[in-house]
């Protein structure tokens, strides 16, 4: 007979769980990027073109942290900004080819990490996990 923890037990192990697979995730897809600026990159590319305010929002961080992060993609040449028409003080940041190719890489490499250890499971623990996947994405929604 399986008992169920209290939300209080599995918090935790599940926080941990997930930062544990975050961060080993980022380390499997190679160190061009800080965490920060791979997921500015990413928010750009799935929601852009944005403005650095409204990345900051989405990030949820401080508009000169997100003006920091920005100038680091910008000179390495992941980004691109152009003038934004419905406000002349503002940009428009887009990804650029090179950002586009260097996130493909990166989530290339994480899903042959992820790949690679989901074939040693079996099938139930798989549906298990797929269960739970979708269980974090409706969690975190």
């Amino acid at each position: 007979m399986q008992t169920t923890v209290s939300e209080t037990e599995l918090a935790p192990r599940l926080r941990l769980a997930i930062t544990r697979s975050a961060r080993r995730l980022r380390q499997e897809a190679g160190g061009a990027l800080s965490p920060s600026q791979g997921a500015a990159l990413a928010t750009i590319a799935r929601h852009g073109p944005l403005t650095p305010s409204e990345l900051a929002a989405r990030e949820r961080i401080q508009r000169p942290t997100a003006t920091r992060v920005l100038g680091r993609l910008e000179e390495t040449g992941l980004i691109a900004r152009a003038p934004d028409p419905a406000d002349r003080r503002s940009s428009l940041l887009t990804v650029s080819p090179a950002g586009a190719a260097l996130l493909e890489e990166q989530r290339t490499r994480k899903d042959a990490f992820l790949s690679e250890r989901l074939e040693a499971l079996g099938d139930r623990d798989r549906a298990t996990l797929e269960r739970a996947a979708a269980l974090l994405e409706d969690l975190l929604a």
